[in-house]
């Protein structure tokens, strides 16, 4: 049976279509961190403190490319959920075609610069010199994998701004189960499989992509979904000017937030390498457990945008803030539930990465200043997910290089010289402080529902 456009979103009880829409999403980032948390218990329980510093340092550069094409393919999200919600197919399929040519274009290209450049990435980040071997041959081999990450996130988000968030998910189980099962045959060996230690946690992880994305092809052709490119639609396959304005005059903005976001913590982790590794260990394991709390917020971050975005094409204003409202509400309560969970078992969760008894100490003091701070950045996200539904990007990009950049950094490294690490740590809830009141005043006082993704005759005037 072929899929049909279904702008259903557009209708129906909101708080309903929120939850059933962010419940794979949440489900998705607990699969992926629940992946990277069992490879890091691989990595720091039996190749020890220099290999998990290793791998939490490139770990924040894959954060980092990520975000390099995490802007166009929001904008490539917004675009195809305000034509599903004007139910416009014509101009969902040049979004897929346009924005597909860039991913491929963009992912070779990081792949050969990030080959040659590894090692001096991370001696750029201070990366630990016990580290420094392990890191660069990891990140070596994730670089190889790039593509396929890129791939996979780009038709992940294509489908979601189209309304279906549960295909995605199911082949992240397909991906995961994987990832699980091959990391400790490539770290350990088995028979013929030679045993490659960190690397082999690396090859793991791109076999595993690869595995995941030509499955996700390969369905979405079998079961015929409407977006697609056939022969008939090979036309839209190309560098569409219009399209290719939209992606760069929003995607930019964006893509330079996230890249605000990364270089922020790789600014933090650079401060905290000059600490040793014990200290990078400790980080690292803590903002393992942290990536936890935000699961929440980015589930339902991702899921108002979508929402917001069909309502904007369709016109429906009213449940574009009703949409807000919910999911502030469900993002309060879902973090508060899980940042409690982890102060209850701090000790107990910090234990499953680290054994030194010095790292596991300063773990619980960077959960103790930051974890219930997540709640305001759960706030935060919600809030610029709706206002980024409608094409303002400039502001949500203005907010967040203040709210790190001009606060939490500069805090970070001036404050740390009188009262060491835990400066840096305060420098969290203090930024995401900042970041709410920004965002909640543009919310209110902001003219965001005037903005537009492309012409006129795709955006309909506030109501």
């Amino acid at each position: 049976m072929a899929y049909q456009m279904d702008a259903s979103l557009t209708e129906g009880p909101i708080g309903k279509k929120l939850v059933l829409f962010a419940l794979p999403l949440l489900m998705g980032n607990v699969l992926q961190s629940l992946n990277g948390t069992i490879n890091a218990i691989w990595v720091g329980s039996y190749l020890g403190e220099s290999a998990f510093a290793a791998t939490s340092n490139a770990n924040n550069i894959m954060f980092f490319l990520l975000s390099l094409v995490f802007g166009i393919g929001m904008a490539s999200t917004i675009l195809i959920g305000q034509s599903v919600g004007a139910k416009d197919e014509v101009q969902a399929k040049r979004v897929v075609g346009t924005s597909a040519l860039f991913f491929l274009a963009l992912s070779l290209v990081i792949t050969a610069i990030g080959l040659f450049f590894s090692p001096a990435i991370l001696r750029g980040m201070n990366t630990p010199h016990d580290a420094m071997e392990f890191a660069t041959a990891y990140l070596r081999i994730i670089f190889i994998g790039l593509p396929f990450m890129y791939g996979y996130n780009f038709i992940m988000m294509i489908m979601r701004g189209a309304g279906d968030a549960r295909t995605p998910f199911y082949f992240l189980l397909i991906s995961t189960f994987l990832d699980i099962v091959l990391n400790p045959l490539f770290i350990f060996g088995l028979g013929p499989v030679p045993a490659l230690g960190i690397s082999g946690s690396a090859v793991a992880t791109v076999i595993a992509q690869f595995v995941s994305l030509a499955c996700l092809i390969w369905f979405l052709y079998r079961k015929k979904h409407y977006l697609r490119i056939t022969r008939e639609d090979v036309p839209y396959l190309r560098f569409d000017k219009q399209i290719i304005a939209s992606l760069v005059k929003k995607g930019i903005p964006m893509g330079l937030q996230m890249l605000i976001v990364s270089t922020s913590a790789i600014a933090v982790i650079n401060l905290v390498n000059s600490y040793g590794s014990v200290a990078t260990a400790a980080f690292g394991a803590a903002m393992q457990l942290s990536s936890y709390v935000q699961m929440p917020a980015m589930a339902i971050g991702g899921a108002v945008s979508t929402l917001a975005a069909q309502n904007v094409g369709a016109g429906k204003w009213d449940r574009v803030h009703k949409t807000t409202i919910m999911g502030i509400v469900i993002n309060f309560c879902m973090t508060g539930v899980l940042v409690a969970l982890i102060y209850l078992f701090n000790k107990q969760a910090l234990g499953l990465f680290l054994k030194d008894p010095s790292a596991v100490a300063i773990g619980m003091r960077i959960n103790l200043i930051t974890l219930w701070a997540f709640i305001l950045f759960g706030i935060t996200f919600v809030v610029s997910g709706v206002v980024r539904a409608t094409g303002a990007v400039m502001i949500p990009l203005l907010t967040t290089f203040l709210a790190l950049w001009c606060i939490r950094i500069p805090l970070s490294y001036y404050l740390s010289s009188h009262y060491g690490l835990d400066a840096v740590w305060w420098s969290f809830p203090v930024g995401f402080t900042v970041a709410i009141v920004l965002s909640i005043c543009y919310y209110v006082w902001g003219n965001w529902k005037q903005a537009k993704m492309l012409g006129s005759n795709q955006a309909q005037a506030a109501r």
